[in-house]
């Protein structure tokens, strides 16, 4: 019994996916003939262990999201606010986008959200 703890033991600290619980019970149960099997959950970290482990997972995600970047294409795409009712091209602001329709559309009327800022 000594050997089938430490063997399950090392199974629960392996980080292959290979083996899960269901797999030890299955070893356990028909390969070696034992028909109870008692689970017991190791203790949580608590106090300084646990600050220690948030800090460093704090650290970690950090990184993650340093190396992840930011969109450039997707906040660029959020920066244009206007549509052209004409040409469907969109602008960042009011004042280029009456330039544009101005310059593109001279015979079309101004659109009511231009005609306001005027």
């Amino acid at each position: 019994m000594v050997i089938m703890t430490s063997f399950v033991r090392f199974l629960a600290n392996e980080k292959s996916t290979h083996f899960d619980f269901v797999h030890v019970l299955f070893l356990l149960r028909f390969c070696f003939g034992i028909k109870q099997v008692y689970i017991y959950q190791f203790p949580m970290a608590r106090g300084h262990q646990k600050f220690q482990s948030q800090q460093k997972n704090a650290q970690k995600m950090e990184k993650l999201k340093k190396a992840q970047g930011h969109d450039s294409k997707s906040s660029a795409q959020k920066a244009l606010v206007f549509t052209c009712t004409v040409c469907k091209s969109q602008m960042p602001d009011p004042k280029t986008y009456k330039q544009h329709f101005e310059s593109k559309h001279p015979k079309s009327p101004l659109p009511p959200e231009l005609a306001s800022e005027s």
